[in-house]
C-alpha cells in the first residue's frame, strides 16, 4: 500500500475525521469496479487496523472533510442523525459567473440508478434544497465562449438534503456550474483551468460539519481547510482578476 493519502483531523473513542483528497473513492463502487484504493481502507489503517464505518460519503472528485464511526453502534446513531438532517455540512466551490449574494436552490432531483443498466428505467424524483452564499468574485481578461471577459465566484454551499451529486446538479441548474465538473460543467472553462494550472480537478471541497456527538452529546464543529491544489487555483485567479474580498 502506498503512503496514506488521508490526513487525520479528529479522533476520539467513537469518531475519526479525516481529509480526503480529490480522486479517491470512499469505498468500493459498481461504477469503478477496477479501483483498488479507497478512503475506507486508509481510514482503517489510521485506526490501527480496526474496522471503521463510513457514515456519509464524498464523490470521488470532491475533496475534504470525511467522518467515520469507530464502532457499529456509533455508526447507526450517526446514520439516524444524517437521515434526520441533523448533521449540517458546509462546502466551498468555485463556479462560473456571479450568482446572487445568497439564496436557496429548491429544485427536485431525479435519483440516479445504482446499476447503469437501469438508466433508461423511470427513477423517482426527490425534493432537494441547497443554501448558498457568495464569498468573493473575480473577473479575468480572458475570452471564453465568445465573451471578452470571464467571471468566477467563490461560494459557500449548505446542502439541506443529501441527493446524489446534489451540489453539482444544483449549481448547473442555477447556470453557475462548478469549475472542473466534467458531468455538469462547462467544457471550455474546464479546459482553461486545466491548461492554466497543469491539472484538472472538481473545485468542490467539504470544509465543515456541525452535529451533536452521538455518545457524549457534545456540540461538534469539525473543520478542514481546502487542500493546497484547491487553494492554488483560487489564489491564482483572484490575484490576477479584479476581485472582491475573500471572506475567512
Amino acid at each position: 500500500m502506498t503512503d496514506n493519502p488521508l490526513t487525520e483531523l479528529y479522533r476520539d473513542d467513537w469518531l475519526l475525521a479525516v481529509h480526503k483528497p480529490a480522486g479517491l473513492l470512499v469505498h468500493r463502487s459498481p461504477i469503478d469496479k477496477h479501483e483498488t484504493e479507497f478512503a475506507l481502507q486508509y481510514a482503517r489503517e489510521l485506526n490501527g487496523g480496526e474496522h471503521v464505518y463510513a457514515v456519509h460519503r464524498l464523490d470521488r472528485p470532491t475533496s475534504g472533510l470525511l467522518l467515520f464511526a469507530r464502532d457499529p453502534h456509533t455508526a447507526s446513531l450517526l446514520g439516524q442523525a444524517m437521515m434526520a438532517n441533523a448533521v449540517h455540512k458546509t462546502y466551498r466551490a468555485l463556479v462560473r459567473g456571479w450568482p446572487p449574494e445568497s439564496g436557496l436552490i429548491d429544485h427536485a432531483l431525479k435519483e440516479h440508478p445504482v446499476d447503469k443498466r437501469l438508466k433508461d428505467e423511470p427513477q423517482p424524483v426527490r425534493d432537494a434544497q441547497t443554501r448558498y452564499s457568495r464569498l468573493a468574485t473575480t473577473q479575468l481578461e480572458v475570452e471564453i465562449e465568445g465573451f471578452p471577459t470571464s467571471r468566477y465566484s467563490l461560494l459557500q454551499l449548505h446542502p439541506l438534503t443529501g441527493r446524489k451529486h446534489q451540489l453539482r446538479r444544483h449549481m448547473q441548474h442555477l447556470s453557475h456550474p462548478i469549475i472542473g465538473d466534467t458531468n455538469y460543467g462547462r467544457t471550455r472553462h474546464n479546459h482553461y483551468f486545466a491548461q492554466r494550472f497543469g491539472y484538472s480537478r472538481l473545485m468542490l471541497a467539504a470544509t465543515e460539519l456541525h452535529f451533536t456527538h452521538p455518545v457524549t452529546g457534545e456540540a461538534m464543529h469539525l473543520q478542514a481547510e481546502p487542500s493546497e491544489d484547491f487553494q492554488q487555483v483560487v489564489r491564482g485567479i483572484f490575484e490576477e482578476g479584479a476581485a472582491g474580498p475573500i471572506a475567512p
